[in-house]
């Protein structure tokens, strides 16, 4: 490894909302370098929540749509992952915990993927569905993290190779 390892930068809060989440997530979420789109898309699926919640489509107590998007990152966000490890000439999956950025890398990651996938409507509003779907704990998000938490307790007879 050359020279040393880069600083961590510290993110500045997004405008409208005053958080560093919804910042980091305009990040993952843009293309190109294009941050104004991507805070176009996220801002308009916060609309389309906000909207929902006035509408009372959304069960529960959310008063706006940063409380929908934070419980929705909550409830994607793993806690184990597996990883590979070779061991005498095999190959273990080995579950691993997930430290604090990596849990919102995977979160974001999938989200984005998740609304991505679905086809026939803007982003915005596959965003929105994606992130309303995810706080009642379904959708494709929650299906990648309930795959990721079964896959590590299935491997839990090698969590001795984690070290």
């Amino acid at each position: 490894m050359r020279g040393k390892k880069a600083p961590r930068r510290k993110l500045k809060p997004d405008a409208a909302y005053n958080s560093v989440l919804v910042t980091k997530f305009i990040n993952y979420l843009m293309r190109d370098g294009k941050k104004t789109t991507a805070e176009k898309v996220l801002y308009g699926s916060f609309g389309v929540i906000d909207q929902a919640i006035k509408a009372k489509k959304i069960t529960g107590d959310y008063e706006n749509a940063l409380q929908v998007f934070d419980q929705a990152v909550k409830n994607v966000a793993p806690q184990v992952e597996v990883r590979g490890r070779r061991v005498g000439g095999a190959n273990y999956q080995v579950p691993f915990p997930v430290r604090g950025d990596r849990k919102y890398a995977l979160t974001f990651r999938w989200l984005i993927e998740a609304a991505a996938k679905k086809k026939g409507r803007s982003m915005s509003q596959k965003l929105a569905d994606e992130l309303m779907a995810a706080i009642n704990e379904e959708g494709d998000a929650m299906k990648k993290r309930t795959d990721v938490h079964r896959m590590a307790e299935a491997n839990r007879a090698f969590a001795h190779f984690a070290r």
